[in-house]
C-alpha cells in the first residue's frame, strides 16, 4: 500500500477487495483491479503493476478529508474531491467545515474557501461553512455561529471588498452586539445584521 495511510488498511483491503478481483498474476486484468481497489472508501486512487514472479504491487493514494458536501453526507477532500465515506471516521480529531454547492463547482468551492479564510484572518473570524447557492451567491458561516451573505460575484473585487468592510468594522460590532446571527454585505456601503433570530431575506430574482 501507499505511504502514511490514516484510513485504509488491510482489513478494509480484504473486506472490499479480494473477493471482487479475478484470476492470478498471469490473468489478472491490471486495469480491473485498479478499479476495484478505488471502490474502497477513502482510496482516491490505485496504481497496480506485476513484480515477478509472483507479485501484483498495488500502491494507494489515499483521500484527505476537509469537510462535508451537501446534506447526504459526502466528504470534500483537500483536492477537490468529493467522496463517500465514514463522517465518523473524518471526524476523529475536529468537525469539518461545511461545504456545499452546484454539482461541479467542488473545486471552484474549495479555491474560494482558501481565500475566505485569508480575508477573515485580521479579525481573527475563522470561516466554518462555505455555501454557493444554485445563483452563485456565496454565503459564509462563521465558527461563532454568525452567518455572512456576501451575494454574487459582479466584479473580481466585490467579495473580498466586501469582506473587508466586515472586517474592518467587526470589532465595533462585536462589542455592542452580541450573539450576531446574521450579517447580509449585499449593500453598496453598509450591512444589515440580526441578533434576535431573524434571517437573511431571500436574495430578489429580477
Amino acid at each position: 500500500y501507499g505511504i502514511e495511510l490514516k484510513h485504509v488498511n488491510e482489513l478494509t483491503v480484504r473486506n472490499g477487495v479480494l473477493g471482487k478481483i479475478r484470476g492470478n498474476f498471469f490473468t489478472a486484468n491490471l486495469e480491473q483491479v485498479r478499479a476495484t481497489f478505488e471502490t474502497v472508501p477513502w482510496v482516491r486512487r490505485a496504481t497496480v503493476r506485476r513484480e515477478w514472479p509472483n507479485a501484483l504491487v498495488v500502491e494507494v493514494e489515499e483521500h484527505e478529508a476537509l469537510g462535508t458536501w451537501g446534506e447526504d453526507g459526502r466528504l470534500l477532500s483537500v483536492k477537490g474531491d468529493v467522496f463517500t465515506a465514514n463522517l465518523a471516521e473524518a471526524e476523529e480529531d475536529h468537525e469539518l467545515p461545511q461545504f456545499s454547492g452546484p454539482d461541479g463547482s467542488e473545486k471552484e468551492v474549495l479555491a474560494r474557501y482558501a481565500e475566505v479564510r485569508k480575508w477573515f484572518a485580521p479579525a481573527k473570524l475563522v470561516p466554518a461553512g462555505l455555501a454557493l447557492s444554485g445563483r452563485y451567491a456565496w454565503t459564509v458561516t462563521l465558527e461563532n455561529g454568525a452567518v455572512v451573505a456576501l451575494g454574487r460575484e459582479q466584479t473580481p473585487t466585490m467579495l473580498k471588498e466586501r469582506v473587508a468592510r466586515l472586517v474592518s468594522v467587526w470589532p465595533q460590532l462585536a462589542a455592542r452586539v452580541p450573539d450576531i446571527e446574521t450579517i447580509d454585505m449585499r449593500y453598496q456601503n453598509g450591512l444589515a445584521l440580526s441578533a434576535t433570530g431573524l434571517k437573511i431575506p431571500a436574495e430578489k430574482k429580477k
